[in-house]
């Protein structure tokens, strides 16, 4: 009784790795990331440079945090 209980088991274990194998083949590839671009600015206090997102614009000028 127990090596059909065993039998069984494994018998299922099996189908699940193939489906879950065969749904992974259908599932189209995760779209890659586009890398964007941006400007580059110079802070003015200390010099250092950083995305134009990340800067903060003072008075004509821009400053890292």
């Amino acid at each position: 009784m127990l090596k059909i209980l065993l039998l069984i088991a494994i018998v299922f274990l099996v189908l699940a790795l193939f489906r879950a194998y065969q749904r992974s083949l259908n599932k189209p590839p995760t779209p890659t990331r586009e890398q964007t671009v941006e400007d580059m600015v110079k802070c003015v206090h200390c010099g250092v440079n950083l995305p134009r997102s990340e800067a903060i614009y003072s008075g004509g000028e821009f400053f890292c945090t």
